[in-house]
């Protein structure tokens, strides 16, 4: 006995990404409904085998519908996700809405899987940022073992995190690049992307801090530790899909390289891929399709004391959304619905 299992967004880049895993995890589906905005009704997705046409969300009744995953922005979600909740059906959100909400449990199920349980208080469980999720998948394993005290960390973040106009204005503006007729100006990004890299991603917060940046020192703590004190920098390149972290840590404890890497070899959802010689780390192309948070670079900081670099690289679209979506879609029905 499977689940009926809504995809609010189900015509955009992490919508359809959640169709393509649901079929290739074989997420016990009984019934499914691709959903949209009315001016995408009758668009087809695929999911599987299957050719859904999307249903329109604004008239869709959730009631007796087990889980929905949200793929849409945080105004759209702030108006469905309640109604789906109120209905009986699990929301597992991809915005940004609930995340900080402490009635509402932000989950990485490789790192906090028991924190799906407290989706009783509002029937929503929310699904961390994608620059976030790819770093507790590394994190968590090594702060398990010497504790970590501080984290640095640098993204590198493609354009596909800011959705299909991202992809579409790189894809332009590289064009452009060589007709220089054909000059295309930034709309979705504060610059040009094309051969550039922009240190600005979401709006800048009072202290000088970029949106993102704060989302990844709030939602670490919140997922991983309170305790733990996290400086981040964000910066978009011109990269179709796959973001890159260089992270730098400090442990309470001493923590050598080697066992590091066999910590993280053993951990969850990872794949170190870290060999001393040319080619020998994973870049976010190789990444892409792929299910794992790659792991390379690992090596002492000699600088500090019990110090740590890696380089951690993810697709985005994967496991920074619609997988960790799917997985705790999963984790939700090993652990709480238990059908059949």
């Amino acid at each position: 006995m499977g689940y009926r299992v809504a995809v609010v967004g189900a015509t955009g880049n992490v919508g359809r990404e959640m169709l393509n895993i649901l079929a290739e995890r074989q997420f016990p589906v009984d019934e499914l409904a691709a959903l949209a905005s009315r001016r995408s009704l009758g668009t087809e997705v695929s999911f599987g085998d299957q050719t859904l046409k999307t249903q329109d969300l604004a008239t869709f009744d959730f009631e007796g519908w087990d889980i929905a995953l949200f793929a849409i922005g945080s105004d759209a979600t702030k108006d469905y996700a309640p109604k789906a909740a109120r209905s009986g059906c699990v929301v597992i959100d991809n915005s940004s809405l609930y995340r900080y909400d402490p009635q509402v449990p932000l989950v990485v199920p490789e790192v906090n899987p028991e924190a799906v349980e407290g989706y009783r208080e509002k029937n929503i469980i929310a699904n961390p940022n994608c620059s976030t999720a790819q770093m507790v998948v590394a994190l968590k394993p090594l702060h398990d073992r010497a504790k970590i005290k501080r984290v640095v960390v640098s993204t590198y973040q493609s354009v596909s995190g800011a959705g299909k106009e991202g992809m579409d204005e790189l894809w332009d503006q590289t064009k452009a690049i060589y007709n220089p007729t054909d000059e295309v100006a930034p709309k979705k990004f504060q610059k040009q992307i094309a051969f550039n890299v922009i240190p600005h991603i979401d709006v800048f917060m009072e202290d000088g801090s970029t949106k993102e940046e704060w989302k990844m020192v709030a939602e670490t703590k919140k997922i991983v530790d309170t305790a733990i004190k996290v400086t981040a920098t964000c910066v978009r390149v011109p990269v179709f899909v796959g973001h890159a972290e260089a992270i730098n840590l400090e442990f309470e404890d001493h923590l050598d390289e080697e066992e590091a890497r066999e910590i993280l070899r053993q951990a969850p959802g990872i794949m170190v891929v870290d060999k001393r010689e040319d080619g020998g780390y994973i870049t976010p192309v190789e990444c892409v399709g792929d299910f794992a948070t790659f792991i390379s670079r690992i090596r002492q900081d000699s600088t500090i004391d019990n110090g740590l670099n890696l380089w951690c690289v993810s697709d985005n679209l994967r496991k920074g959304a619609a997988l960790n979506a799917v997985q705790i879609a999963e984790t939700l029905a090993n652990r709480v619905l238990k059908k059949g």
